[in-house]
């Protein structure tokens, strides 16, 4: 590593010792863009440092009452990482798991991520440690007025542009977006991303970001003069990035054979290929039970508890759950099973060591989540664009205009890779193409 980078994570491993997501993500990048890091002008106007900590975070409490007339108090977090190419833009997390660390390291990611659509948007991220599961909608409407108190002041069209993440779908949206205009005093619709179509939303939203991972994965497969068709595809999570990828996949002709949760995943040889199938992945969401055995239930295909879906059989692999859930043993998994293509979905879904193992197989071809997992940004970012302009697109219209951003998004990754001698490593790729511009930028604008 190069030594300017490497005192800036020693003393970002001292500042913040025990946050592990936030650092891991930092020193992956920081490995990744190594070979572009020549410029001198990076160390003197010391950019690194600008670019791995957030220009600011706000951290607050979140009082709420329960149905009985309790109450409680969450934390609640935004993390507004980088501004040099446009507003803030970035999703809120609601789950038990967010903390400092977590939003740091998702901000961190999504300033990249957003940086490759080509789309005027910075990064950042968002969330709270409340768990909506188990909640009445009553409940969660008042979390989320008590949140959007606290958050309202730092957010804006102009300014920073929250979406969902896990755990903040459409209901929450709604309930945070109402609040919002009512301490505003106006209808700032841009303001918010992921809302429903009869206030602004956009169409594709939903699936976007399982359609643009497979709409990347279809420009990789191209490039190598492969397709899609008649592929078999292993996919962790039922979320909307997952219900997204079987959607999409089937479209183009592959099929999902897995699905994952807490519980262990499921095995569908004929694949999640039918309406019937792929709705009930939003029925299993929807109903906070975080269970995948129901799927087996309903259609008659084996269940696997307590295992994960990386020891099957299949060409692709598709981890679309949450960070760190692939581990070495599940690399060397992979790799066993001659998996042809490994492409992220979910933000760092393998730890550092993993993603050493995979990288340097010359079996198999991978791709990175600021990348391949930047579907969901780029239609939020159409969103805005649509309620800037007070008119909403075709579906036809989104989705075009979602596989044309993608695709420019493979393009510039690979582009990146050849360009500094890297062959076809899309993740350094798309680390340099994303630094690289977010640099310039950054330089042009002064201290």
């Amino acid at each position: 590593m190069n030594n300017y980078a490497a005192r800036v994570l020693q003393r970002l491993r001292q500042k913040y010792p025990g946050e592990g997501e936030y650092l891991q993500s930092v020193q992956t990048w920081l490995e990744m863009i190594d070979p572009a890091l020549d410029d001198p002008r990076y160390e003197k106007l010391d950019l690194l440092t600008r670019m791995v900590e957030p220009e600011r975070m706000v951290t607050f409490l979140v009082p709420w009452v329960d149905d009985q007339g309790n109450a409680h108090t969450s934390h609640g977090y935004r993390v507004q990482f980088n501004s040099a190419i446009g507003p803030y833009k970035g999703g809120l997390r609601f789950h038990p798991s967010v903390n400092e660390s977590v939003v740091k390291f998702l901000g961190f990611e999504q300033t990249y991520k957003n940086a490759l659509t080509g789309l005027p948007i910075g990064g950042a991220s968002g969330g709270a440690d409340f768990d909506p599961r188990g909640k009445s909608d009553r409940e969660i409407m008042r979390f989320c007025q008590s949140f959007m108190n606290a958050l309202y002041r730092y957010i804006g069209a102009d300014t920073d542009i929250p979406a969902g993440d896990i755990g903040v779908g459409a209901r929450e949206i709604g309930y945070l977006y109402g609040q919002y205009k009512r301490l505003l005093g106006k209808a700032e619709s841009s303001a918010l991303t992921g809302k429903g179509l009869t206030y602004g939303g956009s169409k594709v939203r939903l699936e976007a970001a399982g359609s643009g991972t497979v709409y990347f994965l279809a420009r990789m497969l191209e490039s190598k003069g492969d397709s899609l068709e008649g592929k078999t595809i292993a996919v962790s999570g039922f979320g909307n990035m997952s219900w997204g990828v079987c959607r999409k996949a089937a479209q183009l002709g592959a099929k999902v054979v897995t699905l994952s949760g807490p519980d262990g995943y499921i095995f569908d040889p004929e694949g999640i290929t039918t309406r019937e199938k792929q709705d009930f992945l939003l029925e299993m969401r929807d109903s906070g039970k975080d269970r995948v055995s129901a799927y087996a239930g309903k259609f008659g295909v084996e269940f696997f508890p307590g295992r994960k879906p990386w020891e099957v059989k299949a060409d692709i692999v598709i981890p679309c759950a949450t960070q760190n859930e692939l581990d070495v043993e599940d690399a060397i998994c992979i790799l066993a099973n001659d998996v042809r293509y490994y492409v992220e979905g979910a933000n760092m879904p393998a730890t550092a060591d993993a993603m050493k193992l995979l990288r340097r197989s010359q079996k198999i071809m991978t791709a990175g989540a600021k990348a391949s997992g930047s579907g969901g940004v780029a239609v939020s970012a159409l969103e805005m664009a649509q309620n800037s302009i007070r008119y909403n697109w075709k579906r036809s219209e989104v989705d075009d205009k979602l596989r044309q951003i993608m695709g420019s998004i493979y393009d510039a990754s690979s582009a990146a890779a050849k360009e500094y001698g890297l062959g076809d490593d899309l993740i350094a790729g798309n680390d340099i193409a994303a630094f690289k511009k977010i640099s310039e930028a950054m330089i042009a604008q002064g201290l």
